[in-house]
C-alpha cells in the first residue's frame, strides 16, 4: 500500500489551524482535497484560513475554540459533527511555551494555562473525538509534541511537562481507541513560525544552527506536512501509538541543541 496524499472528502479537525505549523497542515491537507474544520481562539483568523482553503477548491469551517476549556472542547465537536457528520482525522496542534524567568516566579495560573492547553485539552479532545469515530467508520488522531519533551530547559519546563504527557496520552489513547481509530503524534523540533520569528531568524541563531544543527537550519511549518499525511492515510494502517521525531537532528544525543524549541 503506498502513500497517498489524496484526501478527497475526508474531513480533517485541525486546533491551532490558522497560524504556524497549524496553519499549514490545514493549507496542506485542504490542497489533497479534505475539508478542513480550523479551530483556534480567534474566529477571525480561522475564518481567514478556511477563505484561504476555498481559494484552493476545497471547503472548511471556522471555530472559535479554547482548547483549554472542556466546554469548548465539548462544543468543537458537536460543531464539526453537526457541520460535516463525521471527523476522519483531528490534528491536536494547538500549544502554548511562553517563558518563565525560574520555576519559583511561575504563577499558578500561567502553570494552569500552560497545562490545559498543551495537555488538557487534547486528552479531553481526544476522548470525544475517538469515541465517535470508534463508534463509525475509524480515524486517526495526530498530536503535535515538541522535543522540549525530552530535551527539557528551565524556561519551560511546564511546557516541557505537558509535551512529555502528550507523548504518553499517545500511546494510551491508542490503546484504549484501537482497533479503529489510530493515535499518534509528531515531536517538532525547532520551526520558524510567526510565533518564533524574533528568534528563529536572528544572525546569532542562523549561525549557531550551522555550527551545531545536523542540517544547519530550522524547519518551515510546510515540512511537518509529510508527516501528518503519513499518519492521516492508510500508509500509515499498521502505525499506532508512534511518536516521530522532525526537528533536522537536532534532539539526537549526540548533538549540542543550543536553542529551546519554541514552535
Amino acid at each position: 500500500m503506498g502513500i497517498t496524499n489524496d484526501f478527497t472528502g475526508k474531513i480533517v479537525v485541525i486546533t491551532g489551524g490558522s497560524r504556524g505549523i497549524g496553519h499549514a497542515m490545514a493549507l496542506g491537507f485542504a490542497q489533497a482535497g479534505a475539508r478542513v474544520a480550523v479551530a483556534s481562539r480567534k474566529i477571525e483568523s480561522c475564518a481567514a484560513t478556511v477563505e484561504e482553503i476555498r481559494a484552493l477548491g476545497s471547503d472548511g469551517s471556522a471555530h472559535a475554540t479554547h482548547v483549554g476549556k472542556w466546554d469548548d472542547c465539548n462544543r468543537l465537536a458537536d460543531e464539526v459533527y453537526a457541520r460535516w457528520g463525521r471527523a476522519d482525522v483531528l490534528i491536536n496542534n494547538a500549544g502554548l511555551s511562553p517563558l518563565a524567568p525560574s520555576s519559583l516566579a511561575t504563577s499558578e495560573d500561567l502553570f494552569d494555562k500552560v497545562i490545559a492547553v498543551n495537555l488538557k485539552g487534547p486528552f479531553r479532545l481526544t476522548a470525544l473525538f475517538a469515541t465517535r469515530m470508534a463508534q463509525g467508520e475509524g480515524g486517526s488522531i495526530i498530536n503535535v509534541s515538541s522535543t522540549s519533551s525530552i530535551r527539557p530547559n528551565p524556561e519551560t519546563a511546564p511546557y516541557a511537562c505537558a509535551k512529555a504527557g502528550l507523548n504518553i496520552l499517545t500511546i494510551a489513547s491508542a490503546k484504549e481507541f484501537g482497533p479503529k481509530v489510530r493515535v499518534n503524534c509528531i515531536m517538532c523540533g525547532p520551526f520558524h513560525t510567526d510565533i518564533s520569528k524574533g528568534w528563529s531568524r536572528t544572525a546569532d541563531y542562523t549561525q549557531r544552527a550551522k555550527e551545531t544543527f545536523p542540517l544547519q537550519r530550522a524547519g518551515e511549518p510546510e515540512e511537518v506536512v509529510g508527516a501528518a499525511m503519513y499518519f492521516a492515510s492508510q500508509a500509515a494502517s499498521f502505525t499506532t501509538g508512534a511518536v516521530l521525531v522532525v526537528d533536522g537532528g537536532t534532539s539526537h544525543p549526540l548533538v549540542r541543541t543550543v536553542y529551546l524549541d519554541r514552535e
